[in-house]
């Protein structure tokens, strides 16, 4: 599928995700870049406070209804940022049901 746009773009458009799997890192990083963190995984991550199996679980579960919408919606693929935490991204493609990606370097 391409992305057809009004400014002529005719590539392929890959949505990157980064799976959130630690909360004061998501928060300081999404600051750094000036990005916004919607707010029902703010109210999470606070929720959940020192709990990191709590936010490593929801982050997954998130990151995979979003891929699981992208997908349906016609995107390509999906790139991942991992930052070298590949545990999160190996279980979203088993929940979608996709091959995980290699366990090399991980």
């Amino acid at each position: 599928m391409l992305f057809r746009s009004a400014i002529g773009i005719t590539v392929p458009i890959v949505p990157g995700i980064m799976p959130v799997t630690h909360g004061p890192q998501i928060q300081k990083f999404a600051a750094m870049c000036g990005a916004n963190i919607p707010q029902e995984m703010k109210a999470a991550i606070e929720r959940f406070g020192d709990d990191q199996a709590s936010v490593e679980a929801y982050g997954i579960e998130y990151a995979t209804k979003q891929c699981a919408e992208l997908l349906g919606n016609g995107a390509p693929g999906l790139h991942f940022y991992t930052l070298n935490k590949s545990k999160a991204t190996r279980q979203i493609c088993t929940d979608l049901g996709r091959p995980a990606p290699s366990q090399a370097g991980s």
